[in-house]
Protein backbone atom coordinates (compact mmCIF):
# COMPACT_ATOMS: atom_id res chain seq x y z
CA UNK A 1 0.00 0.00 0.00
CA UNK A 2 1.59 3.65 -0.81
CA UNK A 3 0.36 5.59 1.56
CA UNK A 4 -0.61 8.61 -0.43
CA UNK A 5 -2.96 6.12 -2.82
CA UNK A 6 -6.58 6.01 -2.63
CA UNK A 7 -7.28 9.40 -0.26
CA UNK A 8 -11.01 9.35 -0.63
CA UNK A 9 -11.72 12.46 1.73
CA UNK A 10 -15.05 12.91 3.12
CA UNK A 11 -16.71 16.18 4.82
CA UNK A 12 -18.76 14.05 6.58
CA UNK A 13 -16.35 11.84 8.56
CA UNK A 14 -12.86 10.92 9.27
CA UNK A 15 -11.62 7.87 7.28
CA UNK A 16 -9.21 5.42 9.50
CA UNK A 17 -6.97 2.74 7.59
CA UNK A 18 -5.13 0.23 9.84
CA UNK A 19 -2.22 -0.10 8.03
CA UNK A 20 -0.41 -2.52 10.84
CA UNK A 21 -1.61 -3.73 14.42
CA UNK A 22 0.03 -6.39 16.78
CA UNK A 23 0.22 -6.61 20.72
CA UNK A 24 2.65 -3.84 20.57
CA UNK A 25 2.22 -1.22 18.07
CA UNK A 26 -0.82 0.01 15.84
CA UNK A 27 -0.23 2.32 12.79
CA UNK A 28 -3.26 4.08 10.82
CA UNK A 29 -3.57 6.58 8.21
CA UNK A 30 -6.29 8.85 8.75
CA UNK A 31 -7.79 11.22 6.23
CA UNK A 32 -9.46 14.17 8.21
CA UNK A 33 -10.91 16.69 6.03
CA UNK A 34 -12.56 19.67 8.27
CA UNK A 35 -13.45 17.48 11.27
CA UNK A 36 -12.57 18.36 15.16
CA UNK A 37 -13.28 15.60 17.95
CA UNK A 38 -14.24 15.05 21.38
CA UNK A 39 -11.66 14.85 23.81
CA UNK A 40 -9.66 11.51 24.05
CA UNK A 41 -8.18 9.77 27.08
CA UNK A 42 -6.08 6.72 25.76
CA UNK A 43 -4.51 3.85 27.52
CA UNK A 44 -1.38 3.75 24.97
CA UNK A 45 1.19 6.70 23.92
CA UNK A 46 0.77 8.18 20.13
CA UNK A 47 2.86 9.63 17.68
CA UNK A 48 1.19 12.24 14.90
CA UNK A 49 2.26 13.35 11.88
CA UNK A 50 1.20 15.33 9.83
CA UNK A 51 1.89 14.44 5.60
CA UNK A 52 -0.76 16.86 4.20
CA UNK A 53 -2.60 19.80 5.30
CA UNK A 54 -2.65 21.70 8.71
CA UNK A 55 -4.03 20.85 12.14
CA UNK A 56 -4.69 22.27 14.93
CA UNK A 57 -4.76 19.78 18.34
CA UNK A 58 -5.31 21.02 21.85
CA UNK A 59 -3.38 19.25 24.91
CA UNK A 60 -3.27 20.50 28.59
CA UNK A 61 -5.07 23.45 28.01
CA UNK A 62 -2.94 24.38 25.04
CA UNK A 63 -3.01 24.71 21.44
CA UNK A 64 -0.41 22.79 18.93
CA UNK A 65 -0.88 23.89 15.28
CA UNK A 66 0.60 21.22 13.06
CA UNK A 67 1.02 22.07 9.66
CA UNK A 68 2.89 19.70 6.33
CA UNK A 69 5.75 17.18 8.08
CA UNK A 70 4.86 18.64 11.95
CA UNK A 71 4.74 15.56 14.51
CA UNK A 72 3.73 15.69 17.91
CA UNK A 73 4.21 12.78 20.94
CA UNK A 74 0.87 12.30 22.97
CA UNK A 75 1.59 10.56 26.25
CA UNK A 76 -0.93 7.97 27.53
CA UNK A 77 -3.97 9.54 29.75
CA UNK A 78 -2.36 12.90 28.33
CA UNK A 79 -6.36 14.50 27.38
CA UNK A 80 -6.34 15.80 24.21
CA UNK A 81 -8.85 16.50 21.22
CA UNK A 82 -8.51 17.87 17.74
CA UNK A 83 -9.64 21.46 17.22
CA UNK A 84 -9.35 22.05 13.38
CA UNK A 85 -8.13 20.21 10.43
CA UNK A 86 -8.07 21.88 6.77
CA UNK A 87 -9.49 20.40 4.17
CA UNK A 88 -7.33 17.09 2.63
CA UNK A 89 -5.73 16.48 6.68
CA UNK A 90 -4.04 13.68 6.03
CA UNK A 91 -2.09 11.94 9.15
CA UNK A 92 0.30 9.17 10.29
CA UNK A 93 -0.46 7.99 13.42
CA UNK A 94 1.49 5.29 15.42
CA UNK A 95 -0.34 4.47 19.17
CA UNK A 96 2.77 2.34 21.20
CA UNK A 97 0.63 0.09 23.51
Amino acid sequence: MNIFESLNFSKDFEITDTILENEKIKIERILSSGQSSDVYDQNEDEWVLVLEGESVLETEGKEIPLKKGDHYYIKAHEKHRVLYTSENCLWLCIFVK
